[in-house]
């Protein structure tokens, strides 16, 4: 058997959730999906499969194998096509995760311009704010915000923005704007919560050069940042946002206004990270030049208004 192919023809059939898709899509009979997979089952000693008369899924052993057999398969890929003359013209896939905001606002409208670059790569975008286990998940890089301290990962910085804290006049004219940190007591604030742990994040500012924490109640809160920031816009309390383009339109416009500016916290840094001991394909190590020269771009104007 071909061990190599029964791998390509398994993660196929999970991709498409279907033999007789992955039958199509290979262009082989149906009897020669089914036998390969049944093949490697035999030979790993485990189901990867739970099939029924009207789906196809995988078990716990199957999500296991899917994950961590694609990086390998990729990187065959890619030294294939090196040995085949596609050096400096890379291709195949790549799975990229960003938090659902720099999805929306950041990476999908200049998608366009890498994928030209490049159109021999695809790219699986996936737009989540809970942390991604990289290694387990098949992950190749993500783009969060905030330190990362993972030993396991490498980290790019991207850049950093700056923070404004603020409100709409709506809240305060209902509640009437604080002066100082002091006066935050009795005020509502918009929260945002960590989807790993539900923890509430602390509010941040400088104060006598150090930085101080404070937590505000709240009426509501969130794990969304897109959500976070309607909700401030709809005077649903006080919050603390990355100053990007967005929030810029929001502040100039007046929607939102900034309070406490003699107490900016600290910048809010933004990484772009991957796995320290998997080795770093062409196809994602352009992609990662790419959102490196993106966020420069982004920060240069963000600078200059």
């Amino acid at each position: 058997m071909d061990h190599l192919t029964a791998m390509q023809i398994f993660v196929k059939v999970a991709e498409l959730g279907s033999f007789t898709q992955a039958a199509q899509a290979l262009r082989l009979p149906n009897a020669s999906i089914s036998t390969r997979v049944s093949q490697l089952e035999d030979r790993l000693g485990v189901k990867l499969f739970a099939r029924t008369t009207r789906r196809v899924r995988l078990t716990n052993d199957g999500e296991v194998y899917l994950q961590t057999i694609r990086p390998l398969l990729a990187e065959i890929d890619e030294i294939e096509d090196q040995l085949k003359g596609h050096r400096g013209k890379p291709r195949g896939r790549i799975r990229v995760d960003v938090s659902a905001a720099a999805g929306r606002h950041v990476i999908a409208p200049a998608l366009a311009d890498f994928l030209q670059r490049y159109p021999d790569i695809t790219v699986d975008l996936g737009c989540t704010d809970r942390p991604v286990d990289l290694i387990s998940e098949g992950v190749d890089c993500v783009i969060r915000g905030g330190n990362i301290f993972d030993e396991f990962l490498v980290a790019r910085r991207l850049g950093e923005y700056e923070v404004v804290t603020c409100a709409a006049p709506s809240y305060l004219a209902r509640f009437g704007t604080p002066v100082s940190p002091l006066m935050l007591e009795g005020h509502h604030a918009v929260n945002f919560f960590s989807s790993r742990t539900g923890r509430v994040m602390p509010f941040d500012f400088m104060v006598e050069g150090e930085i101080r924490t404070c937590t505000l109640r709240h009426q509501v809160a969130t794990n969304d940042a897109d959500t976070y920031m309607a909700l401030a816009q709809q005077g649903m309390g006080i919050a603390q946002l990355p100053r990007s383009r967005a929030v810029r339109n929001l502040l100039d416009s007046r929607v939102l206004v900034p309070i406490l500016e003699s107490w900016c916290p600290a910048s809010f840094p933004v990484f772009l990270a991957y796995p320290r001991n998997r080795h770093l394909s062409a196809r994602v190590r352009v992609f990662a030049d790419w959102v490196v020269e993106l966020y420069a771009g982004i920060f240069a104007d963000l600078k200059l208004k």
